[in-house]
């Protein structure tokens, strides 16, 4: 098995992808299941933008935990709460394969974009039903990489996205993650709700801005780039020719992205 290593980083390119994040724009289909009061641990919680807005969906008697395999991230998710004033939000570092908190002490266990860099997804969603509550619901939502399209046609980023697979891939991820979700969910025994999908799209001048270029500067200053490097899957002159189609794209009044992830509800058996 290839070593588990996070393919992204934490770049402040990737970092402002993160903080983008909402339960509106990440967790839509989560929100028929929130409740006042419910207690909710948030698995790879990053920055704490989706946390936050959990832990405003239960109101002051319910609590949210955030876990985050990086210190300086999960420094940043705890300013965060400070400044939004949000009390009833936590943050740690923590492991998604081992969470460190009692059986059945949570009410919901939510991952977005997480399973997709994990090498052995089934492991962590059966430590996730650990910690459920009888009754209680894991909800994941992952990208599908391979099922993005996007206008025009670029070549860049074609070689865009056979390199994020294969680099991906090589650090024990899935870029695919989402189509899996529910095979994921029913190895770990637990009970399908619902399995479905949702796109993220980019279209307007300012969403093609924000994607295009994040990407851009992500192929030649972030994590990815160091990566591709040392690991031979690319070279600098690829790796700017990869960033400058990104920019090209980015700059094209046509220019239209949608990227579909799968997202799931899942419940702990009896």
């Amino acid at each position: 098995m290839s070593e588990e290593r996070y393919t992204l980083g934490h770049h402040d390119s990737v970092l402002r992808s993160h903080r983008w994040r909402t339960v509106q724009n990440s967790a839509a289909y989560l929100v028929p299941f929130l409740r006042e009061g419910q207690r909710i641990l948030d698995v790879g919680s990053g920055p704490g933008t989706i946390s936050i807005g959990l832990a405003d969906a239960v109101g002051p008697r319910g609590e949210v935990v955030g876990i985050d395999a990086d210190p300086d991230v999960v420094h940043e998710a705890r300013q965060r709460a400070i400044d939004r004033e949000a009390a009833n939000v936590v943050f740690h570092v923590g492991d998604a394969y081992a969470t460190g908190l009692p059986d059945a002490s949570v009410d919901i266990v939510h991952a977005h974009q997480l399973l997709q860099h994990l090498a052995d997804p089934v492991r962590a969603l059966v430590e996730f039903a650990r910690v459920l509550t009888p009754g209680g619901i894991v909800a994941v939502r992952d990208v599908v990489y391979g099922s993005a399209s996007w206008f025009p046609r670029l070549d860049g980023l074609e070689e865009w996205m056979t390199l994020y697979h294969r680099l991906a891939e090589r650090n024990g991820g899935d870029p695919d993650a989402g189509a899996s979700l529910k095979a994921w969910a029913m190895e770990a025994g637990l009970e399908v709700q619902y399995s479905g999908a949702s796109v993220w799209s980019f279209a307007s001048d300012a969403d093609r801005e924000w994607w295009g270029n994040g990407w851009a500067e992500r192929l030649l200053e972030s994590d990815i780039a160091v990566q591709a490097i040392e690991s031979g899957l690319a070279d600098l002159d690829g790796l700017r020719r990869i960033s400058a189609a990104w920019r090209d794209w980015a700059t094209d009044e046509r220019g239209w992205f949608a990227v579909p992830h799968g997202e799931l509800i899942a419940r702990r058996r009896p």
